[in-house]
């Protein structure tokens, strides 16, 4: 391509609402451009090749590995959703309108109701099975904010695949075989990642994994641990079951008189005690998918803090949202005094794994300016989960050594869905014996899109872009410093011809503009390497430049084609 023909409009300015790398460099550099600065985007030129490289590696790992390509209606009835039960769950990113007939639709932000659909019609024999069919298509998800460009649009291009099967462990077998997939895809990109454990969310399933691109720009803080390949979203992360070498108290069941103690550390200090033989109890309410909501008191030790989405997840609620002490007053409870053993009736409380078989502990008693000492919850039978958040320092579970957080972009998501959707939907086959069965499903998730945001997140510097071989619009570009020198233009010519006999990508710089101009887009614009012909060609030189690091070699014309093919 002649960079004089390609529509590249490139900016010294930066967007206003810009703070990420990857939402600077892809406007200033003309990959993408704003729509009304509402969280939708054009692909120029420039971007949409980049696009189109990231989504051919994803196509081509997913072809490899036996996945069929469909393409699904971007518009969904409702009714769909209406049946699996998500169309009042799922919230208001969930775009909803009428048609003409007053028929309910929706614009997908993901595809697993499309896709049962698709399947329960003519799959019918479990001779059929198993079965993995994908798509690289747009979504559109009504964010509140959304922000960070192509990391958080509203409508995104994403490939979203499912599987479908006659048994569970093939379910997990193909499940497996995507999560090695997906890490051959990531590593084609050339991006630095790790593979997590992660909360289900939305979409459902009884196991799930992130692929989490490393960049400290992620949204996403992550658990890793050093001494093995364990790594976890902090939603979802586990520690090996902590321990105190701390003296335990010795007393007696009793309720004692602690005035003015309202919380852990001044707890703590009254009795003398580590917060680790302390009950934090907090409480929440609970907001269901039914519209009803309760009072929910999650008890942990004091040591420890409360996730919220575990204990979302632990009362199977849509939210969870603070609560007034005058809320509190009015279903019995004592703010700053409540405990998990007096409760109201209609209290329902909910442990942390870590208090089952506790003793020597320390609780509210529901009553002002007391505590009850001596507890035990030895042989207690209760509703326990695992409820903490995992702290830096925090031990692995598999290997015993110390957990740190970093920061992750989430690029891919896959799951373990089971029959979550095949029941509601009918979604079922004939086994051996000519039984109807529930397929067991699973589906997975990459944001085409949110990668290049992510590689660019992960490669530049403070010129620009800096794109993976696999990703970069261009293999090379060639830059003429000067086109009315005769001789650099017709060595460029020469290269540009040569090059692209050989089945590089190429971009010849032949613009009227001035070297210094040229070479700051080359900056912005990250092509992985660059041939520079400028005023050293009458010595019969040329400069060969990475992009990375912008190392430059000088080369002689005679050998820039073996140095082109040695490293490009």
């Amino acid at each position: 391509m002649r960079f004089s023909r390609l529509l590249v409009p490139t900016t010294k300015e930066t967007p206003n609402d810009a703070t990420l790398a990857s939402h600077i460099y892809l406007i200033r550099g003309g990959f993408i451009q704003s729509v009304g600065g509402s969280g939708l985007y054009n692909f120029l030129p420039l971007g949409k090749k980049v696009l189109d490289r990231v989504r051919e590696v994803v196509k081509d790992e997913l072809d490899k590995a036996g996945c069929q390509e469909v393409s699904l209606s971007f518009v969904t009835p409702a009714s769909l959703w209406q049946e699996s039960g998500r169309f009042e769950k799922y919230g208001k990113e969930l775009l909803r309108f009428k048609d003409r007939k007053n028929n309910d639709f929706i614009l997908g932000p993901t595809h697993e109701e499309m896709m049962v659909n698709l399947v329960r019609q003519t799959v019918k024999s479990y001779k059929q099975l198993p079965l993995n069919l994908y798509q690289i298509n747009l979504k559109f998800r009504d964010e509140i904010r959304p922000r960070f460009g192509l990391m958080r649009g509203r409508e995104f291009l994403m490939k979203d695949g499912y599987s479908f099967h006659a048994t569970t462990e093939d379910m997990q077998r193909e499940f497996t075989l995507m999560e090695e997939t997906y890490k051959k895809i990531f590593r084609r990109l050339g991006l630095e990642f790790r593979v997590v454990e992660a909360d289900s969310g939305a979409i459902g399933g009884s196991g799930s994994k992130e692929f989490m691109v490393l960049a400290d720009s992620g949204e996403d803080t992550i658990v890793v641990c050093d001494g093995c390949d364990y790594g976890a979203n902090i939603e979802a992360a586990v520690r090996k079951e902590k321990v105190s070498e701390a003296e335990a108290p010795e007393a007696v069941f009793s309720k004692f008189h602690t005035p003015d103690t309202t919380t852990i550390e001044a707890l703590s200090d009254f009795f003398k005690v580590d917060p680790y033989y302390l009950v934090k109890t907090v409480a929440k309410r609970a907001l269901y998918a039914d519209g009803k909501s309760e009072v929910v008191l999650f008890a942990l030790r004091g040591s420890d803090e409360l996730q919220e989405v575990k204990a979302c997840n632990a009362v199977d609620a849509n939210d969870l949202v603070d609560i007034s002490e005058e809320e509190l007053a009015e279903v019995g409870l004592v703010a700053g005094y409540m405990g998990p053993t007096v409760l109201p009736e209609s209290v329902r409380v909910v442990f942390d794994n870590n208090l089952k078989e506790a003793s020597s502990m320390i609780c509210g008693a529901n009553e002002k300016d007391y505590h009850l000492v001596g507890n035990s919850f030895k042989g207690v039978e209760a509703d326990y989960h695992d409820l903490v958040a995992v702290q830096e320092g925090d031990l692995c579970a598999c290997c015993g050594k110390p957990l740190r957080y970093t920061k992750g972009i989430e690029a891919g998501h896959i799951f373990q869905l089971g029959t979550q959707y095949s029941e509601p939907l009918g979604a079922t086959f004939l086994d051996e014996n000519g039984k109807a069965q529930p397929m067991v499903m699973g589906t997975y998730g990459i944001g085409v899109s949110r990668l290049l945001a992510a590689i660019i997140e992960q490669n530049h510097d403070d010129k620009g872009c800096i794109w993976t071989k696999e990703s970069a619009p261009f293999d090379l570009e060639i830059i003429i410093s000067n086109i009315k020198d005769e001789e650099q233009m017709a060595l460029g010519e020469k290269l540009y011809a040569s090059l692209k006999s050989q089945g590089l990508d190429v971009l010849l710089d032949d613009r009227k503009d001035r070297f210094g101009a040229k070479i700051k887009d080359y900056e912005l614009l990250g092509v992985p390497y660059a041939v520079v012909i400028g005023k050293k060609l009458k010595d019969r030189l040329v400069e060969f430049v990475t992009r990375d690091g912008l190392e430059k070699e000088e080369t002689s014309v005679d050998t820039i084609l073996d140095v082109v093919r040695q490293k490009v």
